[in-house]
């Protein structure tokens, strides 16, 4: 919505508008001037996971999945993980260039986390986190960090290590 406010969209070249309606197989919609792709039958889902669900299409032990909370057909895919204990945004879909492009380090896609631990990070403590910590599976790349409250810690990395943010924090 900010995008068509700003007048950033167009439909056909002409500015979009709020609550228009439009048939992408047909119309060409751009953004900033970039044509947005189409395939028909991709699906795409901005979940914001609870905690106490599992980032997984199916689990063994019968826990809830991110995927139960989406419509079941057509069959989606978690793009990335987090642990069970976490929540906020993931994404979820039937599109293997996207996730391909979302996922691998080398592609160099950010991922922010706030992250709430104990006591104050001293200043010490954020540049190690901003240099790279060395963890049991060597050492991470370089994240941006930052203390955004007393007990909270706005930290981005564009790897996805396995429990990476906590490891890092601990």
């Amino acid at each position: 919505e900010d995008l068509v406010r700003d007048g950033r969209v167009t439909v056909d070249g002409v500015p979009a508008h709020l609550g228009q309606k439009v048939d992408p197989e047909i119309a060409r919609v751009e953004v900033d001037g970039i044509p947005l792709p189409f395939k028909p039958g991709l699906v795409h889902y901005l979940l914001n996971k609870p905690a106490g669900i599992v980032t997984t299409a199916s689990d063994p032990e019968g826990r809830p999945t991110v995927v139960d909370l989406v419509p079941a057909d057509p069959r989606v895919y978690p793009v990335g993980r987090l642990d069970a204990d976490s929540e906020g945004l993931l994404v979820l879909t039937n599109d293997g260039d996207l996730a391909h492009r979302l996922t691998p380090p080398s592609f160099g896609v950010e991922k922010e986390y706030l992250a709430e631990v104990e006591g104050t990070p001293s200043r010490g403590a954020l540049r190690r986190l901003r240099e790279g910590v060395e963890l049991e599976d060597g050492p991470t790349a370089p994240a941006k960090a930052s203390l955004v409250g007393e007990h909270s810690l706005r930290i981005t990395i564009h790897e996805g290590r396995n429990r990476q943010v906590r490891r890092m924090c601990a």
